[in-house]
């Protein structure tokens, strides 16, 4: 996570002074629009909201023959069975943040992100002007919710050591007034002390939107 917010700090600083061209070509399977610029390509997984049950189970009836004592215990046990799976059916339905299928590989641009597999026909891409809210949630995991080509709005999750990296870029593009933003609260308190501590040399901290225009 250390080495991703370093350079997401340098990669942010280069935005903002207009130098992303001096920057190294980022391999990526990503479809790229002319003059769009790689900052960062790595893994990711996606989350969204919603039940992954619709509260149904299979009911199990138990007919046992014999001793008392074995029918009784037989019956208790097909009745604990019961119950615990008309509980986990009832916990299925509750909507809730899950892993929606395999990791796939996240492509960060200045314009947008990617998030796929290059074997996978499930895709997705948003670019920033079409995103209606975002916050950091964790660490490592951004929530966006953005209108997709269907002209549907979406809340989704993507857990990534590049969480910070799509906070920002989001943030400085359509939401300059986020308080996360202002506070520099994307990034951890005394960052570049401890950068120093590590060994890492002090990374360049990218200003806030009101001293440099977003370009």
């Amino acid at each position: 996570m250390d080495v991703c917010l370093w350079h997401t700090c340098e990669a942010l600083t280069d935005l903002c002074e207009g130098r992303l061209h001096e920057r190294p070509v980022v391999p990526t399977y990503a479809r790229l629009a002319p003059g769009e610029h790689v900052l960062a390509v790595g893994p990711a997984h996606r989350l969204t909201w919603g039940a992954v049950g619709n509260g149904s189970y299979v009911h199990s009836n138990v007919v046992a023959v014999g001793r008392p004592a074995f029918v009784l215990g037989s019956m208790l046990g097909n009745a604990m069975g019961n119950a615990s799976r008309r509980k986990a059916a009832l916990a299925a339905a509750q909507p809730r943040w899950h892993l929606d299928g395999p990791g796939g590989e996240l492509t960060i641009t200045d314009q947008g992100a990617y998030f796929g597999h290059p074997r996978a026909p499930a895709s997705m891409y948003w670019g920033y002007a079409a995103v209606r809210n975002i916050d950091l949630t964790g660490p490592e995991e951004f929530e966006i919710t953005y209108t997709d080509t269907r002209n549907v709005t979406s809340p989704i999750r993507l857990r990534t050591p590049w969480a910070s990296l799509m906070f920002v870029l989001a943030a400085r593009a359509g939401f300059t007034a986020h308080p996360r933003l202002l506070s520099r609260g994307w990034l951890p308190p005394d960052f570049e002390d401890h950068c120093a501590r590590m060994g890492y040399p002090r990374p360049r901290i990218p200003p806030l939107p009101s001293d440099v225009p977003f370009r």
